[in-house]
């Protein structure tokens, strides 16, 4: 095990996003997650049901315990809330960290889970700390005022959110139809496209998630940007195809698709493999 990663993120009861999620994650790439919980929420594969947020001085006081004994090299952040929350994690961070930053503003079952009002907060602190920035195309439209209707409005807003202070923004094409799903990684040295079949399956509760902390562990353990993006890339497709399919809505992904690349629970072991290498398909 090596690559330390402290993620901020809210906990989801039902185990297929948020903090669960990013834990199991982390741990299936070979790195150590410690967690700040920002929210405790009652979930499962339908609906977020309700939700209890964390007072911002205790999450701020879960981020100083864990970096000033373990440390952390790479914080990922995924449900921050409101502004409050947001100016207190940006302030424990601080300067100069690896930081992958999945601006979660609604749940796949499309619960609300940022105050509009911390929108700006979110772009004027967080957005410019960002290593990496990973919207999906909501997420995307929110933070730009854009309408993104094709992969050309798609890499128009990772332009305008890259020009918002990220390092790297990962634009996610999940969202728009079509039988191949692109995200496109744009930086200001170039762009690099991730094309693969989109997935017939009611098994996405957590993709993001999963995605964003895939991305926060390779780089912990010292990857560069696009072969992190592509190792975490083929390991959500991997984990996909594998989903257990519990539950009555959006399903969990299976997060041990690639350590149990048995064919009999319906793991690609292409997909697995590629992962397990991080392999950039040019």
């Amino acid at each position: 095990m090596h690559g330390r990663v402290l993620v901020v993120a809210g906990s989801d009861s039902g185990g297929g996003a948020g903090i669960q999620a990013d834990i199991k994650t982390i741990t299936a790439l070979g790195a150590y997650a410690a967690t700040a919980i920002t929210a405790l929420t009652a979930q499962d594969t339908r609906a977020v049901h309700a939700i209890l947020p964390v007072p911002a001085d205790f999450v701020a006081a879960q981020i100083r315990a864990v970096l000033d004994d373990i440390g952390a090299d790479a914080v990922k952040t995924g449900m921050l809330g409101d502004a409050a929350l947001i100016e207190a994690v940006c302030d424990e961070i601080g300067e100069g960290r690896v930081v992958v930053v999945d601006p979660v503003m609604v749940a796949t079952s499309g619960a609300r889970l940022l105050d509009p009002a911390a929108t700006e907060t979110l772009r004027r602190r967080l957005l410019p700390m960002a290593t990496v920035l990973t919207p999906n195309v909501p997420e995307a439209e929110a933070l730009t005022g854009m309408a993104i209707v094709n992969e050309a409005d798609m890499i128009e807003a990772a332009r305008r959110l890259l020009a918002m202070g990220p390092r790297a923004v990962l634009m996610k094409g999940g969202h728009l139809d079509g039988p191949v799903c692109v995200d496109v990684l744009v930086t200001n040295d170039g762009m690099l496209m991730f094309r693969a079949p989109r997935i017939a399956t009611r098994n996405t509760h957590g993709t993001g998630c999963t995605l964003a902390s895939a991305i926060a562990a390779s780089l912990a353990q010292r990857l560069d940007l696009a072969r992190s993006v592509t190792r975490a890339h083929a390991f959500v497709q991997a984990a996909i195809v594998s989903a257990p399919g519990f539950g009555g809505g959006n399903g969990p992904l299976d997060h041990a698709a690639w350590i149990n690349a048995d064919p009999a629970l319906n793991a690609d072991p292409a997909l697995v493999e590629r992962a397990r290498r991080g392999i950039i398909a040019r």
